[in-house]
């Protein structure tokens, strides 16, 4: 578990980290976002020891990190944005060093044999780090991260440098590490922190703008309740139909899709759900629904909104109902 309580750090006159706090339970994984320049990385710093607060308490398992900083950094295992490697050993030496530099207490030939495995860098163990690709480099630091078993991990940007297929096992690899240990992951690619984290926070100016899960946060930051359902059967009708539902604040036809099937844009009025009354009255017609989505806004349309103020939703036809 770690809490922040109150963390604040002053750069001279300047307060880069101001008054945050905020904690984080026994296997979950929390994104953590800002923009450059916003306290990110200050607070990332912070939390694995690397710089200290100017006031304020970050505890890692209940271990105050400037107090007690050798056992609360027992408990992190850390992957920085560029990995701490030594590009002349070879991998299985490197990781030997690590396991060594972290007083590892396991089995250790078994152990990093399952921290190779877990990380897909097995086949590569014996070569030297210098002449392996930036993913697989990139696979190596998160190897590193794993030697102990650390129940924190803080990885910044763990995806770097990895192709599309890479990154999906990564994801799945971090989703997994998820169920037994406690996760802030921070990644530009927003994407990645809404398929993989359970909750989100949004540091901006120094100060937590928003902390809660990406659809709870959509909720809060937009109006806009849409629906885009593709439905076979007569244009005019449907169109009446779906006016008449409780809860409907507008509803308007697009192109036709495919012969005598169109696509209806639908906004339900705030805090209402209308899919199950939609696909009652389109059962009660002899109508069929082809396809139903929700509009929901993407991490990154929230994150500008949040960090930018800027007007990300799509505007409400006027004048219609």
């Amino acid at each position: 578990m770690i809490e922040v309580r109150n963390l604040t750090k002053h750069y001279g006159d300047k307060k880069a980290v101001n008054d945050i706090s905020f904690t984080v339970e026994d296997g979950e994984i929390l994104g953590f976002l800002g923009p450059n320049g916003a306290g990110k990385s200050t607070t990332m710093n912070m939390l694995t020891g690397y710089i200290s607060s100017t006031s304020g308490q970050a505890l890692i398992n209940g271990v105050d990190i400037l107090e007690d900083p050798i056992k609360a950094k027992s408990y992190i295992g850390y992957l920085p944005e560029i990995p701490p490697l030594y590009l002349d050993m070879t991998v299985q030496a490197y990781l030997n060093f690590v396991f060594d530099l972290k007083k590892c207490k396991l089995p250790r030939r078994s152990h990093l044999k399952d921290v190779m495995t877990l990380c897909k860098i097995k086949d590569v163990e014996g070569r030297i780090i210098k002449n392996l690709s930036k993913g697989y480099k990139q696979r190596v630091g998160l190897a590193q991260a794993l030697i102990g078993n650390p129940p924190v991990l803080i990885l910044d940007e763990p995806t770097v440098g990895l192709d599309p297929k890479q990154m999906v096992e990564i994801r799945t690899l971090i989703k997994r590490l998820g169920k037994n240990h406690t996760v802030i992951l921070s990644s530009h690619i927003l994407s990645e922190i809404q398929a993989v984290c359970d909750r989100v926070i949004i540091i901006n100016h120094g100060v937590v703008a928003a902390d809660d899960t990406a659809t709870n946060l959509s909720n809060e930051v937009t109006t806009d309740h849409r629906i885009i359902a593709r439905i076979d059967g007569p244009k005019a009708e449907i169109l009446q139909a779906v006016r008449a539902m409780e809860g409907v604040e507008y509803v308007r036809a697009d192109m036709e899709r495919e012969p005598g099937v169109y696509e209806y844009e639908i906004e339900a009025q705030p805090g209402q759900d209308i899919r199950r009354a939609l696909n009652a009255v389109t059962r009660e017609h002899g109508w069929d629904i082809l396809t139903l989505r929700t509009m929901e806004m993407t991490l990154e349309d929230i994150f500008l909104k949040i960090t930018m103020g800027e007007n990300v939703q799509a505007q409400k036809p006027e004048g219609r109902k």
